[in-house]
């Protein structure tokens, strides 16, 4: 019982940590500070994506649903739970368009706010 509770725990986490590296860049925008937490994550999940790395939460929680005698899943937290559902079979190139998405917008972003900040600074 208490596995299966860690398990969901961690895919909430996991969610989280996809939501703030896929959008995080958009909080930067209004708390600029938040970059450096932010930038290190978007590093981190866009080498995840790109080179095909398996994050540390996924095994932790397939193993933590085997102990409660669940099910686990073959392949990443992505592509269980979000793949599935919006992404075609083809995963494996799905995944570099995705990690190539990801590293684009956030340069997009940053750029926006590096703008807005030259366009705030005194001149002098």
């Amino acid at each position: 019982m208490l596995q299966a509770a860690l398990a969901d725990l961690i895919v909430v986490v996991h969610m989280g940590f996809v939501l703030f590296v896929s959008v995080g860049a958009l909080l930067v925008l209004f708390r600029p500070r938040l970059a450096i937490l932010h930038i290190p994550c978007v590093l981190y999940g866009s080498a995840l994506e790109l080179v095909g790395w398996v994050c540390p939460l996924t095994p932790l929680e397939q193993s933590l649903r085997s102990q409660a005698g669940q099910q686990g899943y073959a392949g990443g937290f992505i592509e269980h739970y979000v793949g599935g559902l919006l992404y075609p079979a083809n995963w494996a190139t799905t995944r570099v368009w995705l990690g190539l998405a990801l590293v684009i917008f956030n340069v997009f972003v940053y750029s926006l706010l590096a703008i807005r900040i030259r366009r705030n600074r005194p001149a002098g």
